[in-house]
């Protein structure tokens, strides 16, 4: 199960970040592509990616003159919560694949879970309705519409985007200022906890993970828990990195679906299943 999902992350962040011209001449791809949104974090201003963000989409309707419901957004988002739910978190996010390499080093003693979690997960909701919506809306900048997510937080448009800009194209490091040096900071706070927690960037920031997260009760991708099956062994909570119990396991708006608790069970009472099976098996 590990290697088959490193696997699906690093195909799918090759395949949606794979623009090499873009990274070699610091130029961003701007062909037909970037009208395609991808299901994870993937910044419209890296020069590897070949398609859109979802949540830079969704903010740039909302920028625009006038107020206007995003149709298309919300559809897209219905449609693949609906389909995945947080299944994209753990295995098509370019920026949850990050994160789950920097948890490898072998540096910190390691945790699950920051203190004051309960409080701070609802940080993710905070960022959604306040930076992704109202910020957008008119907010921020003086009352003018930014996309105030991408331009003030999000720590994959700087590791993706500005670094490897910065990096090759030389007239824009003239242009530094105090705005990349906040998200540089940012960015380099999330490195540091991300050794030592798991996924921190997921478990209290993402408002992508938050959209995600409502449709993990009844998403059509599921981790089904045979409970007339179960031996309440443990093993399944011990492995789960973000420290949830069986009962939580997919139904929980936190639950990215790793299937490292379908991997550690004993008696295979976990498994990956389709909601059409879920609903047969209750029947």
């Amino acid at each position: 199960m590990k290697k088959i999902r490193l696997t699906v992350q690093l195909l799918f962040t090759i395949v949606t970040n794979g623009y090499a011209y873009g990274f070699l001449n610091g130029k961003i791809y701007q062909g037909s592509l970037k009208y395609v949104c991808v299901p994870g974090l993937n910044c419209y201003s890296c020069p590897g990616a070949v398609a859109s963000c979802p949540i830079g989409a969704l903010q740039s309707l909302l920028n625009q003159q006038g107020f206007h419901i995003p149709f298309r957004m919300l559809g897209f988002f219905f449609v693949v919560g609906s389909l995945l739910g947080r299944f994209v978190c753990g295995w098509l996010c370019p920026f949850g694949l990050v994160q789950d390499l920097l948890h490898k080093i072998p540096v910190f003693q390691k945790r699950k879970r920051l203190l004051f979690h309960q409080v701070l997960k609802y940080g993710k909701y905070v960022v959604l309705v306040l930076l992704v919506c109202v910020g957008s809306m008119f907010l921020f900048g003086g009352y003018a519409k930014v996309p105030a997510f991408c331009k003030y937080l999000c720590p994959s448009g700087t590791l993706f985007g500005a670094i490897p800009l910065l990096g090759t194209n030389t007239g824009l490091r003239g242009q530094i200022g105090g705005l990349f040096l906040w998200k540089l900071g940012i960015l380099l706070l999330i490195v540091v906890l991300s050794i030592k927690v798991y996924r921190p960037f997921c478990q209290y920031l993402c408002p992508l993970g938050a959209i995600y997260g409502w449709f993990n009760r009844f998403s059509l991708v599921q981790i089904h828990w045979e409970k007339e099956q179960c031996v309440s062994c443990g093993a399944c909570e011990k492995a789960c990195p973000l420290a949830l119990s069986v009962s939580e396991i997919s139904c929980s708006p936190e639950c990215i679906r790793c299937g490292k608790c379908v991997e550690s069970c004993p008696k295979k009472c976990l498994h990956f299943s389709g909601r059409h099976h879920i609903s047969k098996s209750t029947d």
